[in-house]
């Protein structure tokens, strides 16, 4: 073989080399980033802002400098209350907050979150939602009040507690006249058992206790009733509550904004809200145990809500029901569909699920052997 030959074979193989290192380096799309703002109904330095800035950061890895989500907090564009009609409108193009605080638009809305949802727990009412049919009727319910936005449920939120009082709640009749904060359709489970419902965004709830305003409020849970400063004014909180036992968080898009996104991008933001869910899920046992623990050492006391509250409770619930479902057929659309898929799916996790309490009692309880 001649020298020019083998130069020109040396060449080849080399070019063909290098094209082949090219082809092995993943592409890298040099499009535009797009940037959204997404506002939170909650304060900056509470652990739910934090939730929403959890959910921007895996959108905004994921998507590798093509999609950018900025988080504010609450009243940074509009009031806590108004974000629907922002995202709506556009003026924001994204939000973080609960179904229920869109109570006074459609009565029905108030099912993601408020009342005891037959039994199921949050994240059973996540799996209605996403499996039982729920998503539809929220989209539903949407279109018939003219919000063109795009609604993701996530983060299953641990029980809520009956609320923060001067004076523990011993008996049914301690809530009739009291001067409470709520939402939601627990606004109308409060005002039957004859209290006088206020229904305050998170960051007022503590100065309107503070000043006498109202006599008991209830927020959420121990992370963000401690940073909000509930502590400060009040020494006595009542664990357990059917209000708001199965609620969940919302983010809203708007809708057409979201849907300019190329699909990568949209499929981007969804498995975000699937990843999100689970993370809240695990940093609120971590956080919420916590600062549960902070909390007595603050002083609190806790009490469990007596049993006769409970079901004065779900006895007020009963009568909300019947009379919404006879008032507002998307209600009772929305309440049939939850009832079909509570009693085949509790039914189901009471027939599997072990007593947890038996082992935890075992070596946490009285008389628990020590290691």
């Amino acid at each position: 073989m001649t020298q020019s030959k083998t130069t020109r074979r040396r060449s080849l193989l080399k070019g063909a080399a290098v094209a082949a290192g090219a082809m092995s380096v993943p592409m890298i799309s040099n499009a535009q980033t797009t940037s959204l703002r997404l506002q939170s109904t909650w304060p900056a330095q509470d652990i739910f802002h934090e939730y929403a800035q959890d959910f921007a950061k895996k959108v905004n890895d994921m998507a590798g400098g093509r999609l950018k989500i900025e988080v504010l907090p609450a009243g940074s564009v509009v009031p806590a209350f108004q974000l629907l009609e922002a995202v709506n409108k556009g003026t924001l193009d994204a939000g973080h907050g609960v179904v229920a605080y869109h109570y006074g638009k459609q009565s029905a809305l108030a099912l993601w979150g408020s009342g005891p949802a037959f039994g199921m727990d949050p994240n059973m009412v996540l799996a209605w939602h996403n499996y039982g049919g729920g998503k539809a009727l929220l989209d539903e319910i949407y279109k018939s009040i003219n919000m063109d936005v795009v609604s993701y449920l996530y983060g299953p939120m641990p029980t809520q507690p009956f609320g923060w009082f001067k004076k523990p709640i011993a008996k049914v009749e301690d809530v009739k006249g009291m001067k409470f904060r709520t939402v939601g359709l627990a606004v109308d489970i409060y005002t039957a058992m004859g209290a006088a419902v206020n229904p305050l965004p998170g960051g007022e709830i503590v100065a309107a206790l503070d000043r006498g305003l109202i006599d008991g409020a209830e927020f959420n849970n121990a992370s963000s009733d401690r940073v909000l400063g509930f502590p400060d004014v009040a020494k006595n909180c009542m664990l357990q509550s059917f209000h708001q036992s199965g609620e969940q968080f919302e983010i809203l898009f708007n809708k057409s904004k979201l849907e300019t996104l190329p699909p990568e991008l949209r499929a981007i933001v969804d498995y975000a809200v699937q990843a999100a869910s689970a993370d809240m899920s695990w940093k609120a046992i971590d956080r919420n145990s916590k600062d549960y623990q902070e909390l007595k050492k603050q002083g609190v006391k806790f009490y469990k809500t007596p049993d006769a509250i409970l079901r004065a409770q779900l006895d007020a619930w009963d009568k909300i029901m019947e009379k919404k479902s006879a008032e507002n057929p998307l209600f009772k659309k929305v309440l049939d569909s939850q009832r079909a898929f509570a009693q085949r799916t509790k039914q189901w996790q009471n027939d599997y699920m072990v007593d947890f309490n038996m082992a935890y009692n075992r070596y946490f309880g009285r008389g628990a052997k020590k290691a």
